[in-house]
């Protein structure tokens, strides 16, 4: 089994696809006007709209209601992220902050109210562990 992506269920898609291409700088793939990927070396969020939503079930998801998820992301300079998104993100959790495991991390949420964690690893051991997906995110 391979975990290929996340999908979010928004009422505004191109708001939140416009968003995570900023966040990004990776432009979305449009597959219909109800769905778009944001492609990357490691992995995709999907956006769909919550017209998708009946074709799985009918309420099986809702916009704007998770609580539970953060959608982390693996960044060269988060301190430098940090100074290009305050024009552009409205809900900072925190400020760039070195955490116990080793990444520096910045927490803030999307236009829908979802936790996105841009993080980059700062010790020997973090470095470490995420060197190979590094590299691939530079190519």
């Amino acid at each position: 089994m391979e975990l290929v992506s996340t999908r979010l269920i928004t009422d505004d898609i191109q708001r939140m696809v416009d968003f995570y291409q900023h966040v990004t700088g990776v432009d979305a793939a449009w597959a219909t006007p109800d769905f778009a990927e944001i492609v990357t070396p490691s992995g995709t969020l999907a956006i769909g709209s919550t017209r998708t939503v009946a074709l799985f079930a009918e309420g099986s998801a809702r916009p704007a209601d998770n609580h539970t998820a953060i959608i982390e992301f693996l960044v060269t300079d988060v301190d430098a992220d940090y100074r290009r998104l305050r024009g552009t993100v409205e809900d900072f959790v925190n400020e760039p902050t070195t955490m116990p495991w080793g990444n520096r991390s910045l927490l803030f949420r999307d236009p829908d109210g979802n936790l996105i964690n841009l993080f980059t690893p700062v010790t020997a051991q973090a470095v470490a562990k995420f060197a190979d997906l590094a590299a691939r995110a530079q190519r």
